[in-house]
């Protein structure tokens, strides 16, 4: 069966229609009211970035899932991601069990690298050491999450001896994903410490991203590889209403990631209506029978267990994002 899954990376960007910006309070009260609003409709996961920049929203998704969890009763909650090159992974672990504790044993952990940089200088690493911290603290992070009492040494952490790790979660070991967007070699890494795939999909065609799932199947060792695929989605019931509604709050998006200077060229136009619904897309943008149709196809390339739905973006409004949940849950996801 797959598990669904929404998320919000928690940008803070004016609505297209209306110039609206949320207030950092209002827009994390937006934040816990979708992931309420998610385990009503019976989504499965619920996510959060992180980001330390005042453009978004959330720099400890995990306070803001703790929030979730004392509304929920069912709905799994993740950051996607935690960024781990500058986390302390000791912390990180601390924080995540206590959501676990919190939640009746719901919480999952994410992690990645993450697309800006501003994170190295605000917590005293070096830019330099970006991939060596990412290693370590993962190395660390994996045995936190399987002993109560460690004796650890590595190069940019003071070393521990015999130390307590607590509290200790609900669960006898929080689940961990490591997120990708293009890199082999993190797919080799997932597969090599036995964590999960997320393979967030940014642009092009969905073929592409195969390689990643068969290098990460192919290097894990043992039973149970878990692959989530994830992608911006947008669902309306007609084409009319797509062309209307999604490429403002998609070019909004693509336009402040282009100022950070990590987006480029969109490649999206309103004209290009016809391949963006296509199943070859990674854009999850269509009506229920075209999401039906995308999903079934990723489905059968990657044989995942998890589909993510970035349902938030662009300086959305509350109610565009509830129709795409709403859509998502009453006319795709019976049928798949």
């Amino acid at each position: 069966m797959l598990e669904y899954g929404v998320y919000s990376l928690t940008e803070r960007l004016a609505n297209p229609f209306t110039k609206n910006i949320l207030t950092f309070k209002e827009r994390i009260d937006q934040l816990v009211e979708y992931g309420v609003y998610a385990d009503k409709k019976g989504i499965h996961v619920f996510g959060l970035g992180e980001h330390h920049r005042l453009d978004y929203a959330v720099s400890s998704p995990q306070m803001v899932l703790a929030a979730i969890a004392a509304k929920t009763s069912k709905i799994k909650l993740t950051a996607l991601t935690s960024l781990l090159n500058t986390t302390d992974p000791v912390r990180l672990y601390e924080d995540f069990a206590t959501l676990d504790l919190l939640s009746a044993g719901r919480s999952e952990l994410t992690i990645g690298r993450g697309a800006f940089v501003e994170a190295f200088p605000l917590f005293g690493y070096n830019e330099r050491d970006y991939d060596e911290l990412f290693a370590e603290h993962l190395q660390l992070l994996n045995k936190l999450n399987h002993t109560s009492i460690v004796t650890w040494k590595g190069r940019h952490r003071s070393s521990l001896n015999n130390a307590e790790i607590a509290p200790r979660a609900m669960q006898k070991n929080i689940p961990i994903s490591i997120g990708v967007g293009g890199t082999l070699e993190s797919a080799e890494r997932a597969a090599n410490y036995k964590c999960g795939l997320t393979v967030v999909m940014i642009g092009g065609i969905v073929k592409k991203y195969k390689r990643l799932v068969d290098t990460y199947r192919k290097h894990y060792e043992g039973e149970h590889p878990f692959v989530s695929i994830a992608g911006h989605t947008f669902i309306r019931e007609t084409e009319e209403e797509l062309e209307k509604e999604f490429y403002p709050y998609y070019a909004t998006y693509w336009e402040h990631l282009t100022k950070q200077g990590i987006g480029g060229a969109m490649g999206v136009a309103r004209s290009d209506l016809e391949f963006v619904t296509s199943k070859e897309s990674t854009l999850i943008v269509g009506t229920p029978k075209q999401i039906i149709e995308k999903i079934q196809y990723q489905k059968s390339l990657f044989q995942h267990q998890r589909f993510y739905a970035q349902v938030d973006f662009g300086g959305q409004s509350t109610e565009s994002v509830k129709k795409t949940i709403d859509l998502l849950t009453e006319e795709v996801m019976p049928y798949v």
